[in-house]
């Protein structure tokens, strides 16, 4: 009897003590990231048949095992990635939102001072100063486009190397994650299938850190290894083996960095930029995709607009010399990026034909077979809706035209057409010269001072057509009373009268133009309109604007811009469209803001929830000690109760 109870003291001390080395490694732990708090499992020891009954034989500690939830960790991963998600994007975009919104030095307001000092020259078209303000405000205007979009260039740099640091990050997990796959199997299998729980936490945070770059899944095979799927599905690891993860110049856009999986085979595949969700990582691939590239494109978009329309009416009218005017602005093409993995050697390249339809996505041109028939087929990248399909060049779709320079596709060759993307870097001043701006309407119309009647002859509105065949000599049109026509028009000219009620008709060249009061008379890009009830015999007349020191006509229109809508399908205003951009990008932060409020909340929550689980309380681990320090002492009193029997027994039978 003695010696069972021995025994069975000495199990209860091996418990208590197993207990007590279990407790202190919880408290030692207390702040260690990611550690479950450990439990030593306790049972009974058996028991022997005696013709009493069953002797109890003591405990002994079956296991020690983890205070975990799968389920809580695997929700706690996921809210923690969201966050990080948005956490990243919102820093990015919030940068876009402070530069655009510069109410003092931004674009808006350098946009408000050009067209001003446009105005300035229109009202003294004679003042030298005036006419230096005027380049001097387009110049300052230039700079802000060309620095905005550097300044977003940079930040797509920025990300490049931030898409670089996540992907280094991810293969250094990746390859822990299956290092401690090999080693929890191996310490498991040597020790009868009993959990090494350090281990175990050590996964789990490798796998919390890894989620908080990039959203995975976890599969948890039979004999305890981890799977990790990153993306749409692909493996980053399987077992005691990891992928590795590359950062590589996209396919499609070379300036940007993308995301390639080295497979476990040594295959090599580009990821998609929206296959990459939450974590640090899907929010930079985001905040790319969705704000930074519309972002850019759209200030392209606004300074070829800009540009484009003021070079048009610029080149509408005449300097101090009478000289017609020229480009105000360079303007930045179109780009046309041919895939790397293109087998085919076509050079495709693209220009603006009308800046009121250009859009502030990327296109997508595929060489693809369609029924049989070789066909290009564009899709807009923004959201990826079919523009439509063309078999020749050249084509035409959103204010842009592609043509093959030279080469040839073959099927499945794609193409990456930017419209808008270099627009404000290449927007320059190319009028330096005060004397050069074209301020002046190139023709000047008068009545004579000996007409009877009461006709009075407009000013002239010039169109494009205009520079086809600029007046070569004064206009006198005669106006006959007998026959109710006004003849004198260049002999080789076609006239077209068109009416109040919008009908128009064309009277071939050298034709007398039957005469209706107010309605407008066009020939070779010059409008006019003659109004009143001329006399016989009566004459007006449209000639050169050869000086135009003091006509600010041109100017005027030119300063009638900021008022025309010219964006968007001809919806909105240079200033509106800028204001737009803002309010989206403004919008966007906010939305980004608040999202991320929020799902930290969430996170924190779970976190919480997760901790009352697995974290180590202090004060029970205390209240443990204590407890199993009792224990410890109580078997220990047994041992000396059963040493003292067995010494007395001892002293009988001597």
């Amino acid at each position: 009897m003695a010696g069972n109870m021995f025994l069975t003291g000495l199990s209860g001390l091996n418990v208590a003590r197993s207990s007590l080395v279990t407790t202190a490694h919880n408290t030692a732990n207390v702040y260690t990231a990611g550690y479950s708090r450990q439990v030593a499992q306790i049972s009974t020891n058996g028991a022997i048949a005696t013709g009493s009954g069953f002797v109890g034989m003591g405990a002994l500690v079956t296991t020690t095992s983890r205070s975990y939830d799968s389920y809580l960790t695997a929700q706690l991963n996921t809210a923690q990635s969201v966050a990080a998600g948005l956490t990243s994007y919102g820093t990015q975009i919030d940068r876009i939102d402070s530069l655009l919104a510069d109410k003092t030095s931004g674009i808006s307001p350098l946009m408000q001072s050009f067209f001003t000092a446009t105005q300035g020259v229109a009202n003294t078209p004679a003042d030298p100063a005036a006419r230096q303000q005027l380049i001097s405000s387009a110049q300052a205007l230039a700079t802000k486009f060309r620095s905005t979009d550097q300044y977003l260039t940079d930040l797509n740099g920025s990300v490049n190397d931030q898409i670089k640091g996540s992907v280094e990050q991810i293969n250094t997990y990746a390859t822990q994650i299956a290092s401690l796959n090999q080693q929890i199997s191996q310490l498991t299998a040597t020790s009868g299938g009993q959990p090494a729980n350090d281990l175990l936490d050590q996964r789990d945070q490798l796998v919390s850190q890894l989620s908080q770059i990039a959203d995975i899944k976890v599969l948890e095979q039979d004999s305890g290894k981890y799977n990790v799927f990153i993306a749409t599905g692909q493996s980053l690891v399987v077992g005691d083996r990891a992928a590795t993860m590359m950062a590589v110049p996209s396919a499609a856009d070379p300036t940007r960095t993308a995301v390639a999986l080295v497979g476990l085979a040594g295959n090599v595949m580009e990821l998609s930029p929206n296959a990459i969700t939450g974590g640090s990582l899907g929010g930079l691939m985001s905040f790319r995709t969705e704000t930074l590239i519309p972002t850019q494109n759209a200030i392209g978009r606004l300074s070829i607009a800009l540009a484009d329309a003021f070079n048009d009416q610029h080149k509408l009218g005449v300097d101090l010399t009478g000289a017609l005017g020229q480009d105000f602005f360079a303007v930045g093409s179109p780009g046309v990026l041919s895939n790397a993995r293109n087998t085919g050697n076509a050079v495709i390249s693209a220009s603006v034909t009308d800046t009121s339809a250009l859009t502030t996505s990327d296109y997508s041109v595929e060489y693809k077979d369609v029924a049989g028939t070789p066909t290009y087929v564009v899709t807009r990248v923004s959201d990826k809706a079919p523009v439509g399909s063309f078999t020749t060049f050249p084509a035409t779709f959103d204010g842009v035209t592609v043509a093959l320079d030279s080469g040839a596709p073959t099927l499945g060759d794609t193409f990456t057409v930017q419209p808008t993307r270099t627009g404000a870097r290449d927007m320059t001043v190319q009028v330096l010269d005060p004397a050069k701006v074209a301020a002046a309407s190139p023709v000047v119309t008068g009545n004579t001072a000996t007409n009877q009647g009461s006709g009075l002859l407009g000013k002239a509105t010039i169109n494009a057509g205009y520079l086809a065949a600029p007046l070569a000599s004064n206009v006198t049109m005669s106006y006959d009373a007998a026959t109710g026509t006004l003849s004198g028009f260049p002999a080789t000219s076609a006239v077209t009268v068109t009416l109040a009620d919008g009908t128009s008709t064309v009277y071939a060249a050298g034709t007398p133009v039957p005469y209706t009061a107010g309605a407008s008379i066009s020939f070779d890009g010059i409008s006019v309109k003659l109004t009143g009830a001329p006399a016989n015999g009566d004459t007006f007349t449209i000639g050169k604007n050869v000086g135009g020191v003091s006509d600010g006509s041109n100017a005027l229109l030119l300063a009638g811009l900021q008022r025309a809508t010219i964006i968007g399908g001809r919806t909105s205003t240079f200033n509106g469209a800028y204001a737009q951009l803002v309010s989206t990008v403004g919008n966007r932060a906010m939305e980004v803001g608040v999202a991320e409020k929020t799902q930290v909340s969430v996170a924190a929550q779970i976190k919480m929830s997760q901790q009352s689980v697995s974290g180590v309380n202090q004060d029970e681990e205390t209240a443990n000690l204590l407890m199993f320090q009792q224990m410890y002492q109580a078997n220990a009193k047994v041992i000396q109760t059963a040493s003292t029997m067995f010494d007395a027994i001892l002293g009988i039978s001597n």
